[in-house]
């Protein structure tokens, strides 16, 4: 019962989260990676030494193949997302790395892992799709809720349950982008598969805690309140979502530190998404479950 005695203190750190989000999302701005707006990535390694990042700023600069943005890649390599470079750019980027480190002994001192060009149409395309895929698991998702908790009308109708999810799913999406925008990264396809991978999951979480209200309302003693039954429900749920939820935590944890660059910042994505869906699913969603009760006039919450 102390989450439901503390409602309002949860649900307003879950606002104070998704204001924050909200600024750096569309007041800071969150950039769109090369994946929606067309460009070249290119992934190379050096066989000895990795030169500093302003000496290959400046080889770029001087190949007037800017402006570009260049990461760490491991021990010995680096990400460069830029414009679209055509082929003859690319070999004389390739020779312009690797007179930095070659030498009689090492011939060559860069090797080309990955270069990727996409091109602008291409890039609007997916974005649109990727906007669209979105749109559609959330619509799916709260027809499936008010699908699937239409037999239950009192104390709150079921269009109320999809409503609520409606709300916490775009809490779960808010959070990790804002703080996808407060990193400064770039969003690519890896992002939008992880806000929908953090879509399931945290309806999922949030469907256990309101399918146990659903099962407890059938057997509510008279005279217990709707807000004694959510509280007794996350009670017995509290638990379960916190295991699940670490369990999962700690492998993309693992990824986070063992996997390679390309896939960082995707489990990085998903450790924020789950972590903020398991927030809401316990503090956020039944506090707003248990308001909108008391808001239509029925908070008594008593069986007739």
């Amino acid at each position: 019962m102390f989450i439901v005695k503390n409602k309002f203190v949860f649900i307003a750190i879950s606002v104070i989260l998704a204001v924050a989000a909200f600024y750096f999302v569309f007041v800071t701005g969150l950039k769109s990676g090369i994946d929606f707006t067309g460009g070249t990535l290119a992934e190379v390694e050096f066989v000895t030494e990795r030169p500093d990042v302003t000496t290959v700023e400046s080889i770029l600069s001087a190949l007037k193949i800017e402006p570009a943005i260049v990461q760490t890649a491991g021990d010995k390599g680096y990400i460069i997302r830029t414009r679209q470079v055509s082929d003859p750019e690319r070999v004389q980027l390739l020779n312009a790395l690797n007179s930095i480190g070659s030498s009689s002994t090492t011939p060559v001192s860069v090797i080309q892992k990955q270069f990727d060009s996409i091109g602008p149409v291409i890039g609007s395309e997916m974005k649109n799709k990727a906007i669209w895929s979105v749109i559609l698991a959330i619509l799916l998702i709260v027809l499936y809720v008010t699908f699937a908790f239409r037999r239950v009308s009192f104390p709150v109708p079921s269009w109320k349950y999809g409503a609520i999810v409606i709300v916490t799913l775009l809490h779960d999406t808010l959070i990790p982008a804002g703080f996808y925008a407060m990193m400064g990264k770039e969003m690519d396809v890896l992002f939008v598969t992880a806000v929908l991978a953090i879509l399931g999951f945290s309806v999922h979480d949030t469907i256990v805690v309101f399918d146990r209200v659903r099962e407890n309302l059938k057997l509510q003693p008279r005279g217990e309140t709707f807000e004694h039954t959510v509280g007794k429900s996350l009670a017995q749920t509290f638990a379960r979502s916190i295991n699940t939820s670490l369990t999962v935590v700690l492998v993309l944890a693992v990824l986070f530190f063992v996997g390679g660059a390309s896939t960082r910042d995707f489990s990085l994505t998903l450790i924020v998404g789950i972590i903020a869906g398991t927030y809401s699913s316990i503090f956020f969603a039944s506090p707003l479950l248990i308001l909108a009760e008391k808001w239509q006039g029925t908070s008594s919450g008593k069986k007739k």
